[in-house]
């Protein structure tokens, strides 16, 4: 667990000290000549990624900054020391002292569920003036929807999936319901259920509730493909090869809920997952295939493996449905989002100019940038079925993120302020404090946008 690599203060442990181009020269001026000969010798400048032991009658790690304080000043540091507390010589603000400790444990996070032998990070002790309860609650949230983004697909089907959300109910008095199998179709859940339905591991639905029921709002929604084989129309295998990670909404919105519950905030909470395996067998649904949605609209097939849409479309249906003050859905969506933007900026679509404005503004706050995209409403002629009200393709090669969004804004009940997220859920290399594998991106902006607009 990554917070185990945050310690309480300990005056015996290793000091580290920031230094950046602009107070570089004034502190070794102080020092005796050894540590200014070595600085020398090394061609320690003070810039960002800079590291050097100084010869101190204490040890002393110094780490450039570039002037600049931020969460992944230090995230390199936990898995390249040897194990042993350290501390921070700087007199630090709140708000980067606590964005330090979380880049600290967010850099000890090893997946290491199926190793046999691990390796201790280094611990720092908690950095005066830190805010210990914000830092662990985002910690242990990006750390969760990680684990569950990481865990291979044989041992994170729809079953643990729904057992991590009721684990998380039991911890926080909250109340959940899993619609299984048969049931789906006889709650009107039909797309779910026949997306799920070739596997062996039966589709479901997970519904969590918690907060007081006069309390505002906010409803959150979560892609939870356990594995994706792009059913009837096969992926690739460089394709699939990563798809244990097609349920990274799921995990996103299972965090962003276990941050509001820890948080205590003031909000009815719900949290829909629909979990399912889009497999390959005699039952798969097939294209052009016709099924109705939860909310009347009949669905032709264009392609089994925009499957994620139709999973969610009768999510929305049901997330409106009580017309919370706030919607959001985190998905692993499209491609064509990745294509556009890359692996770092999610695509951001929203019916509500005013919580468009609030989420860009916080995830630029928060250094967890983002991008909005239009929802087009002019292309969702092309999304007209021939036989069907809609189709879940538009047949061409363009804009696919854009028509997924347009696609699934049909099934969200006008006037419910609707926020969604088409992330990646993945690094595909390794940078300081965020090792290759699942990730967890927007977290905190989407926990502050939840704050800022329904518990101020």
């Amino acid at each position: 667990m990554p917070l185990s690599a945050l310690a309480d203060p300990d005056s015996n442990a290793t000091p580290i000290l920031l230094l950046g181009p602009q107070n570089l020269a004034a502190w070794r001026e102080a020092q005796p000549p050894a540590v200014q000969g070595l600085l020398a010798a090394t061609g320690f400048t003070g810039a960002e990624g800079e590291r050097a032991w100084a010869p101190l009658a204490t040890p002393t790690l110094l780490v450039g900054s570039g002037g600049r304080v931020h969460r992944w000043i230090l995230a390199d540091i936990p898995s390249n020391v040897e194990a042993g507390a350290y501390r921070l010589l700087n007199d630090l603000d709140a708000a980067q002292a606590t964005e330090v400790a979380v880049g600290w444990a967010l850099g000890a996070y090893r997946f290491d569920r199926y190793r046999s032998r691990t390796r201790a990070p280094g611990r720092l002790c908690w950095p005066q003036a830190s805010d210990r309860t914000q830092a662990a609650r985002e910690i242990s949230a990006v750390a969760l929807a990680r684990d569950l983004i990481n865990t291979p697909a044989n041992d994170m089907g729809p079953v643990e999936l729904a057992q991590a959300v009721q684990d998380l109910a039991a911890r926080h008095g909250a109340t959940c319901r899993v619609v299984v199998g048969e049931a789906l179709l006889d709650e009107g859940y039909r797309l779910i259920h026949a997306v799920g339905r070739a596997s062996a591991r039966q589709p479901r639905l997970i519904d969590l509730t918690w907060g007081d029921e006069a309390a505002p709002k906010v409803t959150i929604v979560g892609k939870g493909v356990c594995f994706d084989t792009g059913g009837l129309d096969l992926k690739a295998p460089n394709f699939m090869l990563e798809m244990k990670k097609d349920m990274g909404g799921a995990a996103h919105a299972l965090a962003l809920t276990q941050m509001i519950l820890e948080a205590g905030l003031r909000v009815r909470v719900r949290l829909l997952i629909a979990a399912v395996e889009n497999a390959i067998g005699a039952d798969a649904f097939r294209p052009l295939d016709v099924i109705e949605a939860r909310n009347g609209l009949t669905v032709e097939i264009g392609n089994t493996d925009a499957e994620g849409r139709l999973i969610l479309a009768d999510a929305l249906v049901e997330a409106s449905s009580d017309q919370p003050d706030l919607l959001i859905d985190f998905a692993t969506l499209t491609g064509a989002a990745r294509i556009a933007l890359g692996a770092d900026l999610p695509a951001v679509f929203c019916n509500d100019e005013a919580v468009a404005a609030a989420f860009l503004r916080l995830t630029e706050a928060n250094d967890e940038p983002a991008w909005r995209m239009p929802l087009w409403r002019p292309y969702l002629g092309d999304l007209k079925g021939k036989v069907a009200d809609l189709r879940n393709i538009s047949g061409t090669t363009f804009a696919g993120a854009i028509y997924a969004a347009v696609f699934m804004e049909q099934f969200v009940r006008p006037g419910t302020p609707w926020l969604h997220i088409d992330t990646y859920a993945w690094n595909d290399k390794a940078r300081p404090g965020r090792p290759e594998g699942g990730e967890a991106r927007n977290l905190r902006s989407a926990f502050d946008l939840i704050v800022e607009r329904l518990c101020a």
